[in-house]
C-alpha cells in the first residue's frame, strides 16, 4: 500500500487518461476492448494482454482513490 501512497494523484489521473485511453481515434482503445469483453470476443491472448495494459492505469487510479478514501475515514 505504500506504493499507492507514493504515487501522486495527478500522475495517476494523467496515466489513466493518456495511457488508458490511447489511441483516442476512432474510439478509445479500452472502450473497444470492453465491448469485445462483453460481447464474448476477447479471446485472443494478444487482445487480453492489450486489455490488461490499457486497464492497468485505471486500476491503479481506482486503488489510489479507494486508499485515499479509506485513509481519510479512519486511518
Amino acid at each position: 500500500m505504500v506504493f499507492l501512497d507514493k504515487i501522486p494523484l495527478s500522475v495517476a489521473v494523467i496515466a489513466a487518461l493518456a495511457l488508458g485511453l490511447a489511441p483516442f481515434f476512432p474510439e478509445p482503445h479500452i472502450w473497444e476492448k470492453l465491448k469485445m469483453l462483453f460481447a464474448g470476443m476477447l479471446t485472443r491472448p494478444v487482445d487480453i494482454f492489450d486489455f490488461a495494459l490499457h486497464a492497468a492505469p485505471w486500476a491503479v487510479l481506482l486503488a489510489k482513490l479507494a486508499r485515499m478514501a479509506l485513509k481519510g475515514q479512519g486511518g
